[in-house]
């Protein structure tokens, strides 16, 4: 029996890197995802790629930024699978404009899709959560959420925004048995990463930076996912997990 054997669970941000690993190995672990992206075709190819792997997945495009989207998955994912256990807000972008160089449109597109968007997934499954005896919140930041970053502040300060909403909801929903934790993946090999990677210098800096001498890889991140999403867990909440090959240690 897989470790998520009975659970539903929704995945944002799921078609490709982190948020595909993810609903791969949920799935694969006996969890019935819902999962949604910004590119509706790769989500489809997700679904069926969980499908023939004989598992059950449904898809959908999301904005995470939108909140009528979010009423709408959330609605259907419960209409479909009766419940939702397990939240994974994986959905995000990077930016790395200077402060003194950023627009006001360029900064609140990042926070309107890395902390809104968390925001958003948390307002509309929580009732759900609350309904069904409880459930299990990732919430995916960044090692730059915790340590702070150079020349990227806009993507910093909404990963360390969503560190401590992450903390402040479980302590708020703890007492209905929900449990909300953050993820803070390191360098990792993403489609979101691939334009740095392909620059053999750039990809030798990061590697440099980690005591473990690699890039991480999705796979890492979701194996901390499930540990989280999973009763494994089941007396931990508001916690950060570093998954970055020692980088925050030094």
């Amino acid at each position: 029996m897989g470790r998520l054997q009975g659970k539903v669970a929704l995945i944002t941000g799921a078609g490709g890197g982190m948020g595909k690993a993810d609903a791969l190995l949920f799935a694969k672990e006996g969890a019935k995802v819902a999962i949604s992206d910004i590119q509706e075709d790769k989500i489809q190819q997700v679904v069926a790629e969980i499908k023939q792997n004989g598992g059950e997945a449904i898809g959908f495009r999301q904005d995470v930024s939108q909140e009528e989207e979010w009423v709408h998955i959330v609605g259907e994912t419960v209409k479909q699978f009766g419940k939702i256990d397990i939240l994974v807000n994986n959905a995000g972008i990077s930016g790395a404009t200077p402060l003194l160089d950023m627009t006001v449109e360029e900064w609140n597109r990042i926070m309107n899709i890395n902390l809104t968007g968390t925001f958003l997934g948390q307002k509309h499954v929580i009732p759900h959560m609350i309904q069904n005896g409880g459930g299990s919140i990732i919430n995916i930041s960044s090692i730059a959420g915790l340590t702070g970053g150079s020349g990227a502040g806009a993507y910093t300060a909404s990963k360390g925004a969503v560190r401590l909403l992450t903390k402040a909801t479980a302590i708020d929903y703890a007492k209905f048995n929900i449990r909300a934790n953050s993820i803070h993946p390191g360098y990792i090999a993403t489609p979101m990463t691939v334009d740095l990677m392909a620059d053999e210098k750039m990809k030798q800096w990061f590697q440099a930076q980690t005591p473990l001498p690699r890039l991480g890889a999705p796979e890492d991140i979701a194996a901390g996912a499930l540990f989280l999403a999973s009763d494994e867990s089941s007396y931990i909440t508001g916690i950060e997990l570093p998954i970055d090959g020692g980088y925050s240690a030094q």
